[in-house]
């Protein structure tokens, strides 16, 4: 059976993985195997998602899964997101998660956050998760890396308050080397733009995606979409499999000002 969740278009035989290793065939049909099933539960400030501009200075309830379908070399939850971790997480149905997200309102909380895998690879627990959050007047946050379908993304989008969605590079043979499709994140951001509060991350590598060329075509091009956008520039540390030194702190600094001549909103994180 072929998988239609993002681009790899899987042909998953029965009893078999997708990339992702969270999506699997059984009686015929795909599904979600990692469905309901946390390896992460953390109460974290709004702005560690990152996320600047909704609802800044409060909390909000961070949960995880396993998963991933993309490879990057320098992933800083690949415990999680590089394993397939079935019958090592704990299943919580989305009923479960909504009222573990009210009791920590009187806290501060605002909601439930999708993050720390690849969210979207699971996509019918965030649609259902957040259906019933809406119903209960909470805000609902998905941290994606936007590597997923026009139809996954329609699931789930009446549901969601805000994304914040990893642009990993502006090129073609970036997200090649990481096993992605630079084409499925931009339709993604396009479209999430339209109906929801949107903010984009970038992981600036050496050698990767620190051009001074590319960052101007990669602004321009979020501009076009929205230039009320914000965009997060961030500094890489080594991590997993990738060795490069941190990402230089000046050059992040005139990455920020090329951004700033078509983006209003230009932020340096891990600084």
């Amino acid at each position: 059976m072929k998988c239609t969740t993002c681009f790899h278009q899987c042909e998953i035989p029965e009893g078999g993985r997708g990339f992702c290793r969270a999506r699997i065939c059984e009686n015929g049909k795909i599904r979600p195997e990692n469905y309901g099933c946390l390896t992460s539960l953390a109460l974290d400030p709004i702005e560690k998602k990152p996320l600047y501009d909704f609802h800044p200075g409060s909390l909000i309830l961070s949960a995880g899964s396993y998963g991933c379908n993309l490879r990057c070399p320098f992933c800083q939850n690949y415990e999680i997101s590089q394993e397939n971790l079935h019958g090592r997480s704990l299943y919580v149905s989305p009923e479960q998660l909504v009222e573990e997200a009210k009791k920590y309102v009187p806290a501060g909380n605002i909601g439930i956050a999708f993050t720390y895998n690849e969210p979207m690879i699971g996509w019918e627990y965030i649609r259902d998760t957040a259906k019933l959050a809406k119903e209960n007047g909470l805000q609902v946050v998905v941290v994606t890396n936007g590597t997923a379908s026009q139809e996954a993304l329609e699931e789930i989008l009446p549901y969601v308050d805000a994304f914040n969605i990893d642009l990993k590079g502006f090129t073609d043979p970036v997200y090649q080397s990481y096993a992605g499709s630079l084409e499925q994140v931009k339709a993604f951001i396009e479209r999430a733009a339209r109906d929801a509060h949107v903010e984009i991350t970038s992981l600036i590598v050496p050698g990767k995606n620190d051009s001074l060329e590319q960052m101007e075509e990669q602004a321009k091009w979020l501009a076009s979409v929205d230039p009320d956008i914000p965009l997060h520039i961030t500094r890489y540390f080594p991590r997993w499999k990738e060795t490069e030194d941190p990402t230089d702190i000046e050059q992040m600094k005139q990455l920020q000002k090329v951004a700033e001549n078509h983006l209003h909103k230009v932020y340096l994180g891990n600084v």
